[in-house]
């Protein structure tokens, strides 16, 4: 006589079981690595692809005393990004290069240059031959007043603004120009909107 082979079949419900537990573990599990990643710091990144310092609040251009509206369409102007720079005094020498940085890096942005703007906001008055500059050699330059009783910050600073109107980078006076290109071009290929 032949020997038969036979085979034990596992019941439905048990392969059942099996099925929803690894179902389980492909959808949860990714997400408890991730939370414990976050959590305990492992497995971690120490490298980053941005040159300024990243502000991660959900803070507005608003919350540091700048006026006006942020992130909201003007008339037929679409959202943009937006390099803007801010000073508590009359816009000194480290403000003047910022604002100028500003344009050039405007300017450097090529086919790029209409999803982005570039604003001036100042707590005091500009001396007059400085604002007469500004109106003849600028006249993309939003000018934004700035609540000096609210702004934290000390000395001129560069800002990249979000079409939403939120700070994404801070650059201080004396930053370099091609590294804040670098990351608005970064910025602009990784955005839909703006």
């Amino acid at each position: 006589m032949g020997s038969t082979l036979t085979f034990e079949r596992q019941p439905p419900q048990r392969r059942g079981r099996w099925q929803l537990i690894g179902l389980l573990a492909v959808v949860i599990g990714p997400m408890l690595l991730a939370s414990a990643m976050y959590r305990w710091q492992f497995w971690v990144p120490q490298t980053r692809s941005y040159h300024g310092e990243l502000i991660a609040t959900g803070q507005t251009p608003s919350d540091l005393g700048v006026a006006g509206s942020w992130g909201l369409e003007q008339g037929d102007e679409p959202r943009r990004w937006q390099l803007l720079v801010t000073s508590a005094d009359a816009c000194a020498a480290d403000c003047r290069a910022l604002v100028y940085l500003a344009r050039q890096i405007h300017i450097g942005l090529n086919r790029e240059v209409s999803r982005a703007g570039h604003a001036l906001a100042h707590g005091t008055a500009l001396p007059a031959d400085y604002d007469a500059e500004l109106r003849a050699g600028y006249p993309q330059l939003q000018r934004l007043a700035l609540d000096v009783e609210r702004y934290p910050e000390a000395g001129a600073q560069l800002w990249i603004v979000d079409p939403h109107g939120n700070l994404v980078l801070r650059y201080g006076a004396g930053s370099n120009g091609k590294q804040i290109l670098e990351d608005l071009r970064y910025l602009l290929k990784l955005s839909q909107i703006g």
